[in-house]
Order: structure tokens, then C-alpha cells, then sequence
């Protein structure tokens, strides 16, 4: 974010986390109230890098910390001879039943994320999400899915090898797998159009407006439940 902005909140991330940890083994009242605080006076710009923390929960650990211990496993491959990693699906049971969970799958460091193409999906994890669905739909399951990417990925030259046209990035990529009958926003969760910097560069004609265009566009949760928006 620095790099595109010039805003650079790790300085004030990394305080966070340094009160958090003195906060959270000493229980009482007040410390209780200290660590809401350290949340709740957050700009709206500086809680957008909540999301980012590298040990947040990623997909397959939700889905872990919600199934039946061993009732669940990972489905492979789009049909079409590709398996694209940022996209996961998973068949598991929830008192004993069965769903389906598709998602975006983050890593916990750079040889993850690399792995899993920072959780940016391209045509072929659409393509399995897609394949999953309908193999789901035959048999009566519910699905539920986990939104957690930055974009799609347009990967262009396997995109045209499958006579595919791709578009950009953004808001495509999360709703792609996002469009359900209840959609649910965790606590410091984002859902935008655009990017803050993309939103800004457009309408103020410079990425230093990100924060503004952050508090104007309400795309965190508690905006989005305060304002009674239909999303």
C-alpha cells in the first residue's frame, strides 16, 4: 500500500499488535475495554490492513475449525486438464451434513502465496468452482463460499489457449464466487467495486485520495449494516 499511496501503516500495525499481546494475558475490565479501543479508533484506510495480517485464518482453516474431525476432503482440477490453487473446494459434512466449500486460499508466507498466486484466481479456478457447483447442485448440497482476494488474475495466454477473453481484476474476482442467497461480512472485512487507490485515481485522479475514497465508498461491514445497504 505504501508503495502505491505513499501511506505506510505497518508503523501503526506494528503497535497494534505490540499493545495487543501485552493486553490479551492480563484479564480484567479495563484491558477488556483497551484492546476495543485499539480497534475501534482505526481510520477506515488503517483497518483495511486488518485483512492483510499474515496469520489470519485462511479458507482451509475455516473449513477445518467447522467440519467433522476427518470428514472432509479436496477436490482437484477444472475438467479442462488445469487445477489453479487460488481456488479450493473441499466436500466435508457439519453434524454430519454434507456441503461444499469453495474459496480463495491465502498462504502464510511468500512461498504460499506463490503457490497459491496470492489467492488471485484465473479462468481455471473459476472454471473448477464452477464444475463443483453443478457436480453439488445434482446432489443436493449446500455450498458455502469464503471471499479473500485481492482481484482475478488475468492470465492471458492460457485464458486465449482455451478461447477464453478475460477482463480485469477487482471486484469480478470476488464476485464471481460471491453471489449467494445470505452473504455474511466478518468484523474487518472489505467488500468493494474497486480498490481504495484504483476508486481514488479515478475519481480524484490520484492514489494519495485512497483514504477518502475508502470512507466514501463504505466497503467495510459495519458501514454496509449501518447504512442498511443491499449488497
Amino acid at each position: 500500500m505504501a508503495d502505491e499511496t505513499g501511506l505506510d501503516f505497518s508503523d501503526q500495525s506494528s503497535s497494534l499488535e505490540s499493545k495487543y499481546q501485552q493486553l490479551k494475558g492480563l484479564y480484567n475490565p479495563h484491558n477488556v475495554q483497551a484492546l476495543k479501543d485499539l480497534y475501534t479508533h482505526l481510520t477506515p484506510i488503517q483497518r483495511l490492513t486488518i485483512p492483510h495480517h499474515p496469520n489470519r485464518p485462511t479458507v482451509l482453516d475455516h473449513i477445518l475449525n467447522i467440519t467433522d474431525k476427518d470428514k472432509w476432503v479436496e477436490l482437484h482440477g477444472d475438467g479442462a486438464g488445469y487445477n489453479d490453487p487460488a481456488i479450493v473446494t473441499d466436500i466435508g459434512s457439519i453434524d454430519g451434513k454434507s456441503f461444499m466449500f469453495i474459496g480463495h486460499q491465502k498462504g502464510r508466507n511468500t512461498k504460499e502465496n506463490i503457490e497459491h498466486n496470492f489467492a488471485m484466481p484465473t479462468l481455471h479456478g473459476y472454471r473448477k468452482a464452477l464444475r463443483m457447483m453443478k457436480y453439488v447442485d445434482h446432489h443436493g448440497f449446500p455450498i458455502i463460499t469464503f471471499i479473500d482476494t485481492p482481484g482475478a488474475f488475468a492470465d492471458h495466454l492460457k485464458s486465449e489457449e482455451l478461447g477464453q477473453v478475460t477482463g480485469s481484476g477487482g471486484s469480478g474476482g470476488a464476485l464471481a464466487i460471491g453471489c449467494a442467497n445470505k452473504l455474511f461480512m466478518l468484523e474487518n472485512s472489505a467488500f468493494y467495486v474497486a480498490i481504495p487507490e484504483a476508486s481514488a485515481a479515478i475519481l480524484w485522479k490520484s492514489a494519495q485520495a485512497a483514504p477518502k475514497a475508502t470512507e466514501k465508498q463504505s466497503i467495510r461491514a459495519s458501514p454496509v449494516v449501518s447504512k442498511k445497504k443491499n449488497i
